[in-house]
């Protein structure tokens, strides 16, 4: 195996989550009630079941997938599209289709946090999802329990998801707080430090408790032992808002009825930027009909084209002709779906999940002046997702234990020089990274 064209043992690939996991094992999770159409989203959005394919991760389980994160690749500012050529993914028109895990989350009933349905293992599953996409059905058709219907609120199933949430961590951290604040105040630990372990079984790391603690002004000394119930009903809320953000997707929006008034209302209660607006059903279609070769149409898009419309299939090989019934099922998507909301919304709730967490994509070259990345002349060959206030040293730890040993500093494509401990932003997310031997050569 090897790097950027050198080789690299499969013992360093592996203890280097980059190489196969693209900085690291970033999972969305998919959570909705039966018939909402989560698994309508989730065949969508991945590529099936497809065991083997072109993205980085070693292995994927039964109920993982995998999606594309859509966001500007720098061949396009460049002017280098026909020399892109992505290791994993693909570069389509200036756009990267980034490699990211999608998780669906098992058992989504009231009661999960009591053991009811699967809700021991819909709490596993959660652990390990970074941003969850909560899958409404926005017409209202479907009750609590996934039941036909009419009339139905979907804002009550958001609520008792975040409920769920609430009394999974509350009730673990109360039915213990005793003995959790007799041993706070004989370590004399602070908070953070008390808090951090408690909340560590949430796959969490210290810097998220921290932030938590800081959203509620938390100073040291912080006095937990004379927290009462409220109070420590607060902390669980400020956790989870920053250990699992939630995106409502609020699917079945071409379905008519109250479908209009339902969204306007998740709107008003949650924050607008938090919500897609979603036909997860259409998306398949459209899906389909590109692999049988009736249209083409790209993932996100506004619009399709067909033999009528004089467009062609990505190879260059003339699109079939359909007839009327299926020609009338592409105009009423193209009306209630791509022409209403600017696509069928399911990329987007991707695209939106990744980027509420902060995720920052990273180009690591061999060259800054014409971005190769190896002997064959490609462009732009990685894209890594990394953490916000990942740090150059960070990225040269992920790409390899090498890189990271023999680190001397990286060059940015403006020539200037960055340190170990510089901050990787979208301002400076293409540069090379340099060794101790880079230097001695030079």
């Amino acid at each position: 195996a090897e790097y950027m064209g050198e080789p690299v043992s499969h013992q360093k690939l592996e203890a280097s989550s980059l190489f196969f996991n693209m900085g690291r094992d970033f999972m969305i999770g998919c959570v909705g009630k039966p018939s909402a159409g989560k698994s309508t989203f989730f065949n969508a959005v991945t590529e099936g079941n497809a065991k083997v394919g072109n993205y980085p991760f070693t292995t994927i389980e039964p109920n993982t997938g995998v999606s594309y994160y859509m966001v500007d690749c720098p061949c396009a500012r460049y002017d280098k599209q026909e020399q892109c050529a992505p290791r994993y993914g693909k570069c389509r028109k200036g756009v990267r289709y980034v490699p990211v895990k999608l998780l669906d989350v098992a058992g989504l009933i009231p009661g999960a946090s009591e053991g009811l349905g699967l809700g021991n293992k819909f709490l596993d599953d959660l652990r390990q999802a970074d941003v969850l996409l909560h899958i409404l059905d926005v017409s209202g058709n479907t009750n609590e329990k996934g039941e036909v219907t009419t009339g139905y609120d979907p804002s009550a199933d958001h609520d008792w998801l975040q409920q769920e949430l609430h009394n999974w961590i509350f009730n673990n951290l109360w039915t213990k707080w005793s003995s959790i604040t007799r041993r706070h105040m004989a370590v004399r630990a602070s908070a953070l430090d008390t808090l951090a372990a408690q909340f560590s079984g949430y796959g969490t790391t210290r810097a998220v408790v921290g932030r938590a603690l800081d959203r509620l002004n938390i100073k040291e000394p912080s006095h937990m032992e004379e927290w009462d119930i409220d109070m420590v009903h607060r902390v669980v809320d400020s956790f989870l808002e920053e250990r699992f953000k939630l995106i409502l997707v609020l699917n079945k929006a071409d379905m008519g009825g109250d479908t209009d008034k339902n969204a306007a209302k998740l709107c008003r209660k949650y924050d607008p930027d938090r919500i897609v607006l979603a036909s997860a059903l259409a998306e398949c279609f459209l899906k389909k009909m590109k692999q049988q070769g009736f249209i083409e149409y790209n993932e996100g898009s506004d619009h399709y084209e067909t033999a009528a419309t004089g467009g062609v299939r990505e190879n260059g090989a003339p699109l079939k002709e359909m007839d009327e019934k299926t020609l009338g099922r592409l105009e009423k998507i193209q009306d209630m779906v791509l022409f209403r909301h600017n696509s069928t919304g399911v990329h987007q709730a991707i695209k939106k999940a990744v980027e509420i967490h902060g995720l920052i994509p990273v180009y690591p070259v061999k060259n800054v002046h014409n971005f190769t990345c190896d002997a064959s002349g490609h462009v732009f060959r990685d894209c890594l997702l990394v953490e916000p206030g990942s740090t150059v040293r960070d990225v040269a730890r992920l790409l390899s234990p090498d890189l990271d040993k023999n680190f001397s500093y990286a060059e940015g494509v403006d020539g200037r020089r960055m340190g170990e401990a510089d901050i990787v932003t979208y301002a400076n997310n293409i540069f090379k990274i340099a060794t101790a031997a880079d230097e001695e050569s030079q």
